[in-house]
């Protein structure tokens, strides 16, 4: 989109996706699975998602949706190291993971408003933080001058 609109190059790159209709994105996948998330498509919210490393601790290689016969409705990212902070859970204060959205309002001039969206896996362990999967929101303050 940056490309597009703006005719400039990201500064920031996306997180790396294979496409798993790509034979050689599909054989890679299958040789890394507990390093991956599987993700479908056209998903959205968190549906469909099967976090491979978590599901492979001590059990035989089970088949993802990439071994299938339609991996064209599959990509896979690598598992992302998402920080936590304290949330009360039901057991008391936990860290839970969490990731932030910014929110930045757009018109003539483009502006970085202060806070955001902080995204919280409730679940003990869990990286989903989408709130149809069960995770919760956070008021994210921001103190400036």
């Amino acid at each position: 989109m940056i490309r597009f609109y703006l005719g400039q190059s990201p500064i920031i790159g996306n997180v790396h996706t294979w496409i798993l209709r790509r034979k050689e994105d599909k054989d890679y996948v299958l040789a890394h699975l507990p390093e991956l998330v599987v993700k479908e498509v056209h998903g959205a919210g968190g549906y469909g998602n099967a976090h491979r490393a978590r599901r492979h601790q001590g059990r035989n290689r089970r088949l993802s949706p990439a071994d299938h016969r339609r991996p064209d409705r599959y990509i896979a990212q690598p598992t992302l190291a998402l920080s936590t902070c304290p949330t009360f859970a039901d057991l008391g204060l936990a860290p839970r993971h969490i990731d932030l959205r910014p929110f930045v309002l757009s018109g003539r001039d483009v502006t970085i408003v202060p806070g955001g969206l902080t995204r919280v896996a409730l679940r003990d362990g869990s990286l989903i933080v989408n709130s149809s999967q069960g995770g919760g929101t956070k008021d994210t303050w921001v103190l400036e001058n």
